[in-house]
């Protein structure tokens, strides 16, 4: 069974860093960071900025995904996310998500899982607003 070092939403810049060293260890031969970043363009349409709203539950929401990503992926696996709320500049960190393992398969499969599943169930909201004064929200069901 894996291990859940780090689950939580932050209103302040991600530190990447921090999440690779959560799942750093001995038994981590392979260290695995992902960082989902601000881009300035979305479908041909030039983005200005983000703000992402979060549900009050969604911290509860990110430890329960994290550990059950964790509990699937193995005994030598650990994982760490970070999730970002509130505005954020082009180039910054809206995710961060990392995994350590003992090899770099599992390292690179359970992030690319986790990834999928904080992007299925955790209840934040993205605003995107576009340098020519337009929004839209994405991922409003």
């Amino acid at each position: 069974m894996g291990e859940m070092r780090l689950a939580a939403i932050e209103s302040g810049p991600l530190d990447r860093d921090e999440l690779a060293s959560a799942v750093s260890g001995p038994g981590s031969g392979a260290v695995v960071v992902f960082s989902g970043d601000v881009r300035n363009v979305d479908h041909g349409r030039s983005v200005a900025r983000l703000e992402y709203e979060g549900h009050p539950s969604a911290g509860a929401v990110l430890a329960e995904v994290v550990s059950r990503v964790a509990a699937a992926a193995g005994p030598d696996v650990v994982v760490a996310a970070a999730h970002r709320v509130g505005p954020l500049a082009i180039g910054e960190a809206a995710l961060v998500v990392a995994v350590g393992a003992e090899h770099r398969g599992a390292a690179f499969d359970v992030c690319s899982s986790l990834v999928d599943e904080i992007k299925r169930c955790l209840p934040i909201w993205k605003l995107q607003v576009f340098v020519d004064g337009t929004s839209e929200w994405v991922n409003c069901a």
